[in-house]
This record gives C-alpha cells, sequence and structure tokens, in this order.
C-alpha cells in the first residue's frame, strides 16, 4: 500500500490574512497554540472537525488546506462525482 503523507498551506495562509498568528488561528478554531504549529510541521494530523474548522477560518475549501499526497502525487481531498459515470 503507498504511504499517505497530508500537508498544509497554513502558514501561507496565516500570512496572506493579515500575518495571523498560531494564536490567533488557534483562538479561532478552538485549539491551543501548539497544536496549530504542530498541525503546521505536519507533525499532527488534525480531526475531520478541526480541519474543517481551519479551513472555514481562511474562508477556502479543504482541499486548498490540506493536500494528501501518495508516492508523490497530490491527490484532491474533495472532488464532486463525475455525474457521467455515476449512472
Amino acid at each position: 500500500m503507498a504511504e499517505l503523507r497530508i500537508t498544509n498551506t497554513i502558514r501561507r495562509l496565516r500570512f496572506e490574512n493579515d500575518e495571523m498568528t498560531q494564536q490567533a488561528l488557534a483562538d479561532a478554531v478552538g485549539c491551543t497554540r501548539q497544536t496549530i504549529a504542530a498541525i503546521e510541521k505536519a507533525k499532527y494530523s488534525p480531526s475531520l472537525e478541526l480541519a474543517v474548522r481551519i479551513a472555514m477560518a481562511f474562508e477556502r475549501p479543504l482541499s486548498e488546506v490540506f493536500i494528501f499526497e501518495s508516492d508523490g502525487t497530490g491527490i484532491a481531498v474533495s472532488r464532486e462525482p463525475d455525474r457521467d459515470s455515476a449512472r
């Protein structure tokens, strides 16, 4: 089975949002600054609920904040099903 790695764009998004601090983001999503730091460094994978809260804080889709990589290839997190193939 291929190894799955989760990366994120949180640090870049914080700086694009008036240089938001880790503490400000933590306060906005209901966790600690240490949790945000660990997520940014890819040392901790957040729960789905926390991941969604982080994406909402930046008003970005989840797939723009968290990137799943398998064998060096990015995998989109949220894809709309192809309606034609579902028939």
